[in-house]
């Protein structure tokens, strides 16, 4: 017995079985039917767009500036490495390692020297090499380097020649920290 609102409803306490309808069954689902209100609308579908496109056009700039952060990265590697280099060299010659010009102070001549190597004095035929490969600039895509001999003036952007004492970019880019590619 059961009661509902104060309404006393007998049975004869067995359940009434219920089948479902093949309407509302899961094994036979509602057929589609297109309506006024199914799909999109033009105006949807405009302003759909022009939030992609707006998302879009803010994610192009991230990516610019991804690059260029890449870019200063690698250069700033690419004149670490040459920079040691150079440093190797020099070590090496102010050790006697291998004969050198006189009025070069024990730094090479130019990039080449450190990729082609030099003769040891001490072990006929062998030959040290201080680079694999000049590296290309990643500002300018070559491998034409600005370079800087121990007799040109600090600030001179000129190559006298008689030996590579520094090297820098060509660029004259600016960079995300705002100084000049040229003075890294």
């Amino acid at each position: 017995m059961s009661s509902k609102a104060g309404i006393r409803v007998q049975g004869s306490g067995r359940r009434a079985r219920h089948t479902p309808s093949p309407e509302s069954s899961a094994l036979y689902p509602k057929p589609f039917t297109l309506t006024p209100q199914s799909g999109l609308t033009l105006v949807e579908l405009i302003i759909c767009v022009a939030i992609v496109a707006l998302l879009a056009s803010a994610a192009i700039p991230i990516a610019r500036f991804q690059v260029k952060r890449t870019k200063e990265r690698e250069l700033r590697r690419d004149l670490w490495e040459m920079r040691d280099a150079i440093d190797h060299y020099k070590d090496a010659a102010d050790k006697g390692a291998f004969q050198i010009k006189a009025d070069s102070l024990g730094y090479p001549p130019d990039l080449q020297t450190l990729v082609d190597g030099v003769e040891v004095t001490a072990a006929q035929g062998k030959k040290v090499k201080f680079l694999r490969r000049i590296p290309t600039d990643p500002m300018t895509n070559n491998t034409d380097w600005g370079m800087r001999s121990n007799q040109d003036d600090t600030d001179s952007d000129s190559f006298g020649g008689q030996n590579v004492f520094d090297v820098h970019s060509k660029s004259t880019g600016t960079a995300l920290d705002g100084t000049k590619y040229s003075t890294w």
